[in-house]
């Protein structure tokens, strides 16, 4: 984990669209946390706080400190509701995390070597990305930011699958715990 991200929180009692209409009108974004064995709770979030967060990728995926004044929680980013129109978050879902229970999360694959890999700079092969994130199972404390995934010895037409990837340790692909023929390509060079 490399960067910290903090969200400033407010409880809210009401509920319904009215309600969620008023605090959009105030900049705010009505959200809720939930799960770790405590019931859910409605928030209110600083949706300006919220935007300037969602620029890095990183955020989808890391430990995300909730504040409400004098407690803190720890959450994770599990939905959000964007206008389908405007620059403007409707509505966020946070899962609040547990230290010692494994979590799965979407984690970004970022692909090296593209370019100057064997099977496009040699052999004149383009490069097929099939996915661009990858769900992976780990304790809170090693959640990577992201998994990379080094082109320079590929070839052309090699394929890279799911168990090709160097995990950093404490990180598991569940996708490859239900059997070989769950073993999915990641990216390809024809």
């Amino acid at each position: 984990m490399s960067k910290e991200f903090t969200l400033q929180a407010e409880s809210r009692s009401e509920q319904g669209k009215g309600a969620s209409r008023r605090l959009r009108r105030e900049n705010k974004v009505p959200a809720v946390i939930y799960g770790a064995g405590t019931p859910a709770q409605s928030i209110s979030l600083k949706h300006n706080e919220l935007i300037r967060n969602l620029q890095d990728e990183a955020f989808y995926s890391q430990l995300i400190s909730v504040n409400f004044g004098d407690r803190r929680e720890i959450a994770i980013l599990r939905a959000l509701q964007r206008h389908p129109a405007k620059p403007i978050i409707l509505h966020a879902d946070l899962q609040r995390i547990k230290d010692d229970e494994v979590i799965e999360v979407h984690i970004p694959l970022h692909f090296l070597n593209e370019e100057s890999s064997v099977g496009v700079k040699v052999n004149g092969g383009t490069v097929s990305r099939i996915l661009n994130e990858v769900v992976v199972a780990c304790l809170p404390k090693s959640i990577p930011e992201y998994i990379e995934v080094d082109m320079a010895n590929v070839d052309k037409g090699q394929i890279v699958h799911l168990s090709d990837l160097k995990l950093p340790e404490g990180v598991s692909l569940p996708e490859l715990a239900l059997g070989s023929d769950h073993n999915q390509a990641v990216v390809a060079i024809h």
